[in-house]
């Protein structure tokens, strides 16, 4: 249970000094007085669930209640919550508001869940947030306008209704303006139907070959339910994660299978 006015810690992928952290703090004190941020010190971006285990993280305090940590996502949720905030564990962790999506295949790779996903390892009930871009990353328009609108009544309706504590909510906002959004969604994680990851290869000045690796603006036809589709048709897409990779159907039929040819 997640009490009214909870101690919350925010953390992310893009690092302290990104502008989505500022606007998840100023979502997070719509929700509490008891607000804490220790946030990688730079962006990153793809991180995953990487953890800085053959290496010293160094820690700098930027105010009262800021830290960053030269490392992850994961080790500034982890030491956030194991050491670095003072008195009592946080009721619940914030990650972003990632500039940009996290959706479908991706979620794997994001720092931002991956930061959600340590919090909730360490017991801590914890939500990762991302505004879409599905446009040019260059624009007139605030980008995080439709999170930061939306994401404070949503995130207190989530946490008034509970989830279970091996489940991690990824929240996205649609690119759409703030009048716009069609409503909130709870969906499953979807899965792309076109291959988006690309890697360009260059020559630096010695001749010597660099790539650039990153992703196609190509959209899918999502299922009905999906994330992606949510997002696609202007809706807050909510979808509860797991770290249960197990596939269940093809692990019953290895055992059936596994378990005759033992018999024979």
């Amino acid at each position: 249970m997640i009490p009214d006015n909870p101690r919350i810690l925010l953390s992310n992928d893009d690092g302290v000094a990104a502008e989505g952290l500022a606007v998840l703090e100023e979502i997070a004190k719509e929700l509490s007085d008891d607000v804490w941020v220790v946030a990688p010190e730079a962006e990153q971006s793809g991180a995953s669930r990487k953890m800085s285990l053959t290496e010293p993280v160094m820690v700098s305090r930027h105010g009262e209640r800021t830290w960053s940590v030269r490392g992850t996502p994961s080790d500034a949720a982890f030491l956030g919550i194991h050491d670095i905030v003072p008195g009592k564990k946080p009721d619940l962790v914030l990650s972003g508001v990632n500039r940009g999506q996290n959706l479908a295949e991706d979620v794997s790779v994001s720092g931002t869940v991956a930061a959600a996903a340590q919090a909730m390892q360490l017991g801590v009930p914890a939500i990762a947030l991302s505004q879409t871009l599905m446009g040019s990353y260059d624009r007139d328009r605030p980008p995080f306008e439709v999170a930061r609108a939306h994401a404070p009544g949503l995130i207190r309706r989530l946490c008034r209704t509970g989830w279970p504590p091996e489940v991690v909510l990824n929240i996205n906002f649609p690119d759409v303006e703030i009048d716009a959004v069609n409503g909130v969604l709870v969906t499953r994680q979807g899965r792309r139907d076109q291959w988006r990851l690309h890697a360009e290869r260059r020559e630096d000045l010695r001749g010597r070959n660099y790539y650039w690796i990153g992703f196609t603006g190509k959209l899918s036809n999502p299922s009905d339910g999906d994330d992606l589709h949510a997002i696609y048709n202007g809706s807050i897409s909510v979808t509860p994660l797991h770290l249960d990779l197990t596939h269940e159907a093809t692990r019953a039929r290895l055992a059936d299978a596994l378990a005759v040819e033992a018999t024979e």
